[in-house]
């Protein structure tokens, strides 16, 4: 039973976790490191024929105006295979183009990986029955699930 108990409240504080991130940011609890989550990240990303565009280290820029920031990485990804169909539907989405996602150490040295749905993406821009938007999500879930995978 107390097994049980332990179960049912670690789930209810990844729901609460997740019900604190940012609208349309889909947000997921990684059991590795920073570097080594955004490593696995971007191998999945290439080996699924994706063009990694870049990697920024966020804690690295803080660090050279004197700041302190707990790691806190962004990888921008993606082709055109999946942006195109998208800007079709509305160019605007352009803007959330290419795609990214952000991992980071919270304050108390949990792990994370997020990044925005395609299909919060798809209602911000008004087209929310593109058929791309939830070929996307359902990608990008993927990637997230392959990267945190044991």
């Amino acid at each position: 039973m107390k097994t049980l108990h332990s179960l049912v409240a670690l789930a209810l504080m990844a729901i609460v976790s997740l019900a604190s991130a940012a609208e349309g940011l889909v947000v997921v609890k990684s059991p590795y490191g920073v570097l080594a989550t955004m490593d696995r990240f971007e191998k999945v990303v290439k080996e699924r024929g994706l063009t990694v565009f870049a990697r920024i280290d966020h804690a690295a820029g803080a660090a050279k105006i004197g700041k302190s920031l707990r790691a806190t990485e962004v990888i921008i990804f993606g082709n055109p295979e999946g942006g195109t169909p998208f800007m079709e539907c509305a160019q605007t989405v352009g803007i959330d183009l290419p795609l990214k996602a952000l991992i980071w150490e919270d304050d108390s040295a949990q792990v994370w990986l997020g990044y925005n749905d395609p299909l919060f993406l798809a209602q911000r821009h008004g087209v929310a029955q593109c058929p791309v938007a939830e070929k996307l999500s359902k990608a990008l879930a993927g990637l997230a699930k392959a990267a945190l995978a044991p």
